[in-house]
């Protein structure tokens, strides 16, 4: 009797298959609508040539969104906070674009950027689907990580360090890869079951790993 209830208990606390499943498919059909709005809104940017946020207000807007939709992240005001937040960071990336696309062979490093963030997405994301491991040990990598690059972004931004620039691209290829294995990882083991979290996850990392891939080919190109 008493593992009966114990049985029920875990069962009970453990999401099952279908919860799991409905939870991935969630989160891979509003990270394919949020990437197709923040193409909109970067294109409308590039074709307005607006101007980039300043860094600091950036921050703010950037932290403050998310913020909001951790705190909402169980409602519709969740879910339409994501679309703000990943419009934001569309019109963010227009003025970017505009750059690489003004110097020479700046369309082949866009592309290239798009198509390696591509099949580093699809790739990591089917062997965490298809294998089902653990990923959970990534997590105090992924912690460590994130803070030595926000200080690296600050100190970038302070100092202006082409050699430090280059070496955060590297880390947030690292960091983004590894968050898309551990995420994707705990929507499939049951550690994640808020499609709005795990999306906004997945969408920050695929981000951070275009800008970094297209940085980095930025410098090998450079002469």
């Amino acid at each position: 009797m008493l593992m009966n209830n114990e049985f029920q208990a875990y069962s009970q606390s453990y999401p099952s298959t279908e919860v799991k499943n409905k939870v991935l498919r969630n989160t891979y059909t509003l990270l394919a609508m949020t990437l197709a709005f923040s193409a909109i809104t970067a294109f409308a940017s590039m074709q307005l040539a607006l101007p980039r946020v300043p860094f600091l207000l950036h921050i703010v807007v950037f932290f403050a969104l998310l913020f909001g939709i951790e705190k909402t992240k169980n409602s519709s005001a969740g879910l339409a906070l994501t679309f703000v937040f990943t419009g934001y960071m569309g019109y963010m990336l227009g003025p970017i674009l505009n750059y690489y696309l003004s110097i020479p062979n700046g369309s082949q490093l866009v592309s290239s950027a798009f198509m390696m963030t591509a099949v580093a997405f699809l790739g990591l994301s089917a062997y965490a689907v298809t294998t089902k491991k653990d990923f959970s040990f990534l997590s105090n990598f992924i912690v460590a990580g994130v803070i030595v690059l926000m200080v690296g972004v600050l100190a970038a931004w302070l100092f202006e360090l082409p050699t430090l620039q280059l070496a955060l691209s590297v880390g947030f290829v690292l960091i983004s890869s590894a968050i898309i294995l551990w995420q994707t990882g705990e929507i499939v083991n049951g550690g994640e079951t808020n499609y709005i979290s795990a999306t906004v996850t997945l969408y920050v990392s695929i981000y951070n790993l275009f800008l970094s891939l297209l940085q980095l080919l930025g410098f090998a190109s450079d002469d």
